[in-house]
C-alpha cells in the first residue's frame, strides 16, 4: 500500500480518466435508451480508456533516474507499465467487439462494415494494425511458452513504436476532445524518443572496468572507474550497466539491471555479479580496460518513513549487495543510509546463506561490524540451523519486530519472512523490499 500511495499515481489516475470525463457530454448526447446507443456508448468509453492506458504504458517506459521515486521504484513502474499495456490490449479488443455487436441490430453486413470498412477508411485500419502489433509484442509476456529471452523481449518491445503510431492515427481523426489526446501523445512520445534514441547519448556515464574480484565460483565483484564524468548515487541503489567488451561471449552492448554494492565515497563503483543467465555468465570474466556504459542510478532502498526507528537488514544469495553497500557507506562516512544526525541509530544485518563457504562479502560486513558499533552482523546457514525462524531472530535481536525492516534476496526467502514479520504484528509500511522481475 505504501507504494501505491506516492504521488506519481495520482497524477496518472487523473490522465487516465480526465479523457473519458471529457468525452462524457458528447457520449450521453449518443444515448438514446436503446440498446444499440448504449453498446456504441460503451464501445466509445472503452476505446477511449484503451488509448488513455496504451500512450501511459508509452509513457511510463522512459525509465529518468530519480522519477522511479515518485512511484515508489522503478519494479513498480514496469508493473503499472504491465498492468496499463494489458489493460489496453483487452480494452481495444473489447471496443471492437462492442462496436460489432452495436452494428447487429440493424443489420448484419452494417455490423462487418463497421469493422471492416472500405480501405479508403483508413483510420479504422490503423486501428486494427495496432491491435495486430500488441498481439504480436504481447503474446511473449503471456509466457504461454515458458519465460521469454531478456533481450529478444527487449528487442520484440521495439513495436510498441509502431503501435503507439498507429493507435493515434485511429484516434485522431475520429475521437473528440483533441487537445486532451495530443498532451497525452506528446508525453508518450517523447518517452520513447528519450528511451530509445537520445538515452544512449545522453543519459549514460561511461566507466572502464578496471577490475573483477572473484568471490565464489559463480560470484564476482566488477570493480569500475568514471573516464568522465562520476554518477553520483546513493547506498543501496542500482545500475543498468552496458557492457562493450568484445571478448564477452553473450551481453555485449545488452543493458542489464545490478545492484550498487560499493559506498557513494568510493571512487570505485562496485557491482556484485552472479551467474544467473547468458550476460551475467559472461560478466564473470569481463575484460579490465574494457568500456562499461552505466545508466542511473535508481531505486530508493533505505527510504526511511520512520527516521526514529533502528533497522533490520536480512540479506540473502546476491541480494546481500544492497547491505554491502549500506555497510561500506557506515564505514565510509560513519553514517547510516538516510540516518544522517543520528548518533543513536544502528542496525542489524542477519545475512542468510546455505553455509558459510557461499557466504561471500560476510568476512568484510563481520569487520566492518567488529569496528562499527551501530552495526551489528549475524549469519544464518540453513544447512546449519533450517529456515530463518522467529526464535532465531528473537534470540539475536530481541526488538527486531520494532525496527524499520529491509530485505534482498531469492522471492522465496523474502515471502518466508514476511510471514514471519506478519506473524510477529509487524506493519507492512515498515517492510521494505526490492526484487528486479522486469519482465
Amino acid at each position: 500500500m505504501r507504494a501505491w500511495l506516492k504521488p506519481g499515481y495520482g497524477l496518472l489516475l487523473l490522465l487516465c480518466l480526465l479523457p473519458l470525463l471529457l468525452a462524457l457530454p458528447r457520449m450521453l448526447q449518443l444515448w438514446d435508451g436503446g440498446a444499440a446507443s448504449s453498446l456504441r456508448v460503451f464501445a466509445l468509453a472503452t476505446g477511449i480508456l484503451a488509448m488513455a492506458l496504451l500512450l501511459l504504458a508509452a509513457t511510463l517506459s522512459i525509465r529518468l533516474p530519480g522519477l522511479d521515486r515518485f512511484f515508489g521504484g522503478l519494479p513498480q513502474i514496469w508493473l503499472v507499465h504491465r498492468l496499463a499495456g494489458f489493460g489496453a490490449f483487452i480494452l481495444i479488443m473489447a471496443h471492437a467487439v462492442v462496436l460489432g455487436f452495436a452494428a447487429v441490430p440493424a443489420d448484419l453486413s452494417a455490423a462487418i462494415i463497421t469493422l471492416f470498412p472500405p480501405f479508403e477508411n483508413w483510420p479504422v485500419w490503423s486501428g486494427w494494425g495496432a491491435l495486430l502489433l500488441m498481439v504480436v509484442f504481447l503474446g511473449p509476456t503471456f509466457q504461454f511458452f515458458g519465460r521469454p529471452h531478456y533481450q529478444r523481449w527487449k528487442t520484440l518491445h521495439l513495436l510498441a513504436i509502431p503501435t503507439t503510431l498507429l493507435a493515434l492515427a485511429h484516434v485522431f481523426p475520429l475521437a473528440g476532445e483533441f487537445w486532451i489526446w495530443v498532451v497525452l501523445a506528446v508525453l508518450a512520445i517523447g518517452a520513447m524518443v528519450w528511451r530509445k534514441g537520445l538515452s544512449p547519448h545522453l543519459g549514460r556515464y561511461e566507466y572502464e572496468v578496471v577490475g573483477v574480484e572473484k568471490l565464489v565460483r559463480d560470484v564476482v565483484e566488477v570493480q569500475l572507474k568514471p573516464r568522465g564524468k562520476t554518477m553520483p548515487y546513493e547506498a543501496g541503489q542500482f545500475v543498468y550497466l552496458t557492457p562493450m567488451d568484445p571478448n564477452l561471449s553473450a551481453g555485449k552492448g545488452e543493458e542489464h539491471p545490478y545492484t550498487i554494492a560499493s559506498s557513494p565515497e568510493d571512487a570505485i563503483l562496485r557491482i556484485g555479479i552472479k551467474d544467473l543467465g547468458d550476460a551475467s555468465h559472461a560478466l564473470q570474466t569481463v575484460t579490465p580496460g574494457t568500456t562499461a556504459y552505466i545508466e542511473g542510478p535508481y531505486g530508493d532502498f533505505y527510504e526511511r518513513l520512520y527516521p526514529e526507528r533502528d533497522q533490520l537488514w536480512l540479506a540473502g544469495g546476491i541480494g546481500v549487495t544492497p547491505f554491502v553497500g549500506g555497510a561500506r557507506h557506515l564505514r565510509e562516512a560513519d553514517e547510516l543510509p538516510g540516518q544522517a544526525g543520528r548518533e543513536d541509530a544502528n542496525a542489524h544485518l542477519f545475512y542468510l546463506g546455505r553455509d558459510h563457504v557461499r557466504a561471500y562479502y560476510l568476512d568484510e560486513l563481520m569487520d566492518i561490524g567488529e569496528h562499527h558499533e551501530r552495526l551489528t552482523v549475524t549469519p544464518h546457514y540453513f544447512r546449519d540451523e533450517g529456515p530463518m525462524s522467529e526464535d532465531f531472530l528473537r534470540r539475536h535481536c530481541p526488538d527486531f519486530a520494532e525496527r524499520e525492516i529491509y530485505m534482498c534476496g531469492p522471492p522465496a526467502m523474502i515471502d518466508h519472512l514476511k510471514q514471519i514479520f506478519v506473524r510477529a504484528g509487524v506493519p507492512s509500511s515498515r517492510i521494505h523490499s526490492e526484487v528486479f522481475d522486469f519482465l
